[in-house]
This record gives structure tokens, C-alpha cells and sequence, in this order.
């Protein structure tokens, strides 16, 4: 009788994906967003929720999800930087489900890109997929493709980032262990910008990405409470700015070419609004990092609709205005969208 090749008759390996969930003070979503990663048709899967350290009741309402197999642990309050680290410490998956505390999985997202990746023989294939906009009704997400939904580069996926200012949320990706391990734990530095710049760096360790179009996650439009809201907070004003350096050094890494000179040009002129005029040191550090690519940064132009304040009020007070009032149309918005919103427990899938 001829041997058999060595693991000829054993059974097909199925990978272990572990669902990680920073939590801080997300007693109104944390429950809905847990029950999103328990309906997830992929198995097996792990679920991991850190608190770090909450002041409401965020740690309470996980707890009971432990008797779900969700292993829930609490931190002194580090930031989401430093929940995230733990949370992957703890975890044993193949595959990093990276998800808010308040963001949502379709119950088949995991499932498709996990067979996604069986076309690809390298472990440093990043997945990613398409993510709506929603503020309580996960149904209605608005899902509005953008240049980044495509298989790409690392450089052209940097590119398109920073030069048309475009984004991917956390929960929209699938990583690899190995590609986890290869970029490296997050910067628990940042209080601002530490997924973008987390991922800048998986983008580099990584062959590029291939995107999955039917596998689904929903981002809550939570306004000034979630973590990418900057207000007049100087500690995120300056997390981001240095995000902001980090991403210029990663792309020039890749290729440092006229075309990648002008993607971040345009991404510092872009972000320049968040400093001007109350970090002018920021701003003069900008525009020497723009003289130094060849170009030169100019003041930020106010949206048209706020000119008349800019001329009777002055252009910071201007700015001020420009900032609020997406705040408070954003407030009417959610309070009616809450109105119609349906209990979790009536979701289907969720």
C-alpha cells in the first residue's frame, strides 16, 4: 500500500475570526451592537468587549452577553487606542473583526469575506466592504460608494485616501493575523485619527486590498460623542495633527512621485481648517512640509452661506458657526430618527 501525503485525510482547517469592541460610555448602543456580532453566520467566532472605563452603564449592560460566551473585561480608562491592544491581546482569531461599540455587522459580512479570501494564497490580503451611514435605524444606512470600494494598491488606496479625502470605518475590514501582526499594535499616542493611522499601517504591511461588495457594515452618525469628533478640543487637535504627519511619511514611503507631492498637498489643505486660526504653530509647520513638497498652503476658505457672518463677526467667529450648525442639525435629525426607531430585539438578525 502507497502512504497517503501527510494531512491527505484530515479535515479542511476553518479559521477562528475573533470580534474585538472597544467600549467607552456606550450604554445606549453597546447591547445592539454585541447581538450584531452574536448573529454573525460565520462560526466559530470569539466576541471581546473591554471597557475602558466607562462612567455610565456600558460595563452593566455587556455583562449579561458573558452568558453568550462574550468574554467582557474591564480597564482603568486608557483610551481606544489602548482597548483595542487589549482586546487583541486577549484574542486567539485567525481573523480581526475590528468593530465600534457602536457600529453594526450584517449577520453575513464576516461569512463573505472569509470566503473572499479563498482566491488569494497570501495571508496579507486586507478585506475590506461597503459600510452605510445610519444614526438609529440600521435599515435605512445610506451606502454611497466611493473610490476606495475597489481592489487596490496599497499606494493607490493611500492615495485616493488623503488626496480625495476619502475613509473606511473600522468594521469594514477582515485582517489576517499575520497581516495584524506584521503592522504592529495601535498608537495608543493618538486620540484622534488612531484608525486611520492604525491602518495606514496595515495597508503597508499588506498586497493591497480586495473588496467584498455584499459584505455589509453599518457606521452610527453619533456626533460630537464619538471619538472622531474634534470640537475645541486641543488634545485631538494635536493627536491629529500628528496622524496627519504619520500619513505623509507612510505614502511617501511607497513612492515619492509628483502625483503622491500632490495627494498630500491636498490632504494638508484640506485638514488645514481644523488649526487655523487658533494653532498657528501647527499651521506654520504644515506650510513648511507643503514648501518642502513643492507647493504652498493658503487660508481655508468658509463655506459661501456663512460670508455675511465673516464680514460682520470676523472669520473665527465664522468658522465657529460653520462648525456648530451641522451640530444642531445633526441633533434634530437623530431626535426625529429616534422617535420612529424600533427596539434591537425586533431587528430581524440582530
Amino acid at each position: 500500500m502507497t502512504d497517503s501525503p501527510l494531512g491527505a485525510c484530515e479535515a479542511p482547517v476553518t479559521p477562528l475570526v475573533s470580534i474585538l469592541i472597544p467600549a467607552y460610555n456606550a450604554e445606549q448602543w453597546i447591547a445592539e451592537t454585541v447581538r450584531s456580532a452574536l448573529a454573525q453566520t460565520w462560526q466559530p467566532i470569539e466576541i471581546i468587549v473591554v471597557d475602558d472605563g466607562s462612567t455610565d452603564r456600558t460595563l452593566q449592560r455587556a455583562r449579561p452577553f458573558e452568558s453568550d460566551g462574550v468574554c467582557v473585561v474591564a480597564q482603568n480608562h486608557s483610551g481606544a487606542a489602548a482597548a483595542r491592544n487589549t482586546a487583541y491581546a486577549l484574542s486567539h482569531g485567525d481573523y480581526i473583526q475590528w468593530l465600534d461599540a457602536d457600529d453594526l455587522l450584517a449577520p453575513d459580512k464576516i461569512t463573505r469575506q472569509i470566503a473572499a479570501r479563498s482566491g488569494s494564497r497570501s495571508e496579507r490580503m486586507l478585506l475590506s466592504s461597503p459600510w452605510g451611514r445610519f444614526l438609529h435605524r440600521y435599515e435605512r444606512a445610506e451606502f454611497i460608494p466611493t473610490a476606495l470600494w475597489s481592489d487596490l494598491s496599497p499606494t493607490e488606496w493611500l492615495l485616493l485616501s488623503m488626496g480625495d479625502d476619502l475613509f473606511m470605518h473600522p468594521a469594514s475590514w477582515l485582517v489576517s493575523r499575520e497581516l495584524t501582526e506584521a503592522a504592529g499594535p495601535w498608537n495608543t499616542t493618538l486620540s484622534l485619527d488612531d484608525d486611520g493611522e492604525y491602518f495606514c499601517r496595515v495597508l503597508l504591511a499588506s498586497v493591497g486590498t480586495r473588496f467584498v461588495p455584499q459584505a455589509r457594515s453599518y457606521y452610527r452618525m453619533s456626533g460630537a460623542t464619538r471619538l472622531s469628533y474634534i470640537g475645541r478640543s486641543e488634545t485631538k487637535r494635536e493627536s491629529l495633527w500628528r496622524s496627519m504627519q504619520l500619513h505623509i511619511a507612510y505614502l511617501r514611503s511607497l513612492e515619492d512621485s509628483e502625483r503622491v507631492r500632490t495627494a498630500c498637498l491636498r490632504y494638508l489643505q484640506d485638514r488645514l481648517m481644523h488649526f487655523y486660526p487658533e494653532r498657528l504653530d501647527i499651521v506654520g509647520q504644515a506650510e513648511q512640509i507643503a514648501r518642502d513638497l513643492g507647493g504652498n498652503l493658503h487660508v481655508p476658505q468658509l463655506s459661501w452661506k456663512y460670508s455675511w457672518i465673516e464680514a460682520l463677526f470676523g472669520w473665527a467667529v465664522a468658522k465657529h458657526v460653520q462648525r456648530l450648525l451641522p451640530q444642531i442639525k445633526w441633533s434634530l435629525a437623530s431626535a426625529w430618527d429616534k422617535a420612529l426607531f424600533y427596539k434591537p430585539s425586533l431587528y430581524p438578525g440582530f
